[in-house]
């Protein structure tokens, strides 16, 4: 079945009728409307394309206004995902996904784009110990021996070193849903998900 598009509000917790706290992502998730759905006879596979958001008519070009008024919408999407789906499932163009697709206690997977880092060295991107840090020792922070001597004369492919993190799409999986909010449209979902703050994101059961 289709996920919803969402987008990160921040973090907060929930406590438990047994007192217990639960640290929860809150995700604005939907509603979000079914702008087109492709079946194995038409497009060679099963998928529903979902939209999120709505974006200005002077932004939008003629072809995605087009788009979206085949689907009987007012304004296109700001964003637009797609979501496998079983062939014969009964979704039509136009219709809404809430989140009371979801219900608490459920698990799910979200993928976003993890925080960009920018160009880290090997401390901070891998977790290496560095040197000894006492006597003011000249490179306490590099990565040290690469290890090839003169054979094989280079540095093997796939060795942790210096580089860009983060910037990556990522999917946590086994997410529990702690609480649905369907008058405000939240999704409280317990953990971490990637992404900063009002970033977008796709939740799967």
């Amino acid at each position: 079945m289709p996920g919803l598009i969402g987008r990160k509000v921040g973090m907060t917790r929930v406590f438990t009728e047994e007192g217990r706290s639960i640290a929860c992502t809150v995700l604005e998730a939907g509603p979000c409307p079914v702008v087109q759905v492709k079946s194995e006879d038409t497009d060679g596979y099963a998928a529903v394309q979902v939209g999120f958001g709505a974006r200005k008519p002077k932004r939008s070009s003629k072809a995605e206004l087009g788009h979206a008024a085949r689907a009987g919408l007012e304004a296109a999407p700001r964003l637009i995902r797609e979501f496998r789906a079983a062939d014969g499932d009964a979704y039509e163009p136009g219709q809404e996904l809430t989140v009371e697709m979801f219900e608490a206690g459920q698990r799910v997977r979200v993928t976003g784009m993890s925080k960009g880092r920018g160009f880290q060295g090997v401390v901070k991107r891998h977790g290496f110990t560095g040197r000894p840090a006492s006597h003011g020792h000249p490179m306490s922070r590099n990565p040290g021996s690469m290890g090839p001597g003169t054979d094989p004369s280079r540095v093997i492919k796939g060795k942790k070193l210096p580089g860009r993190m983060g910037g990556k799409r990522r999917t946590i999986r086994n997410l529990e849903v702690v609480h649905v909010d369907s008058h405000r449209n939240l999704l409280f979902v317990g953990g971490g998900v990637p992404g900063s703050r009002n970033s977008y994101v796709l939740i799967r059961k």
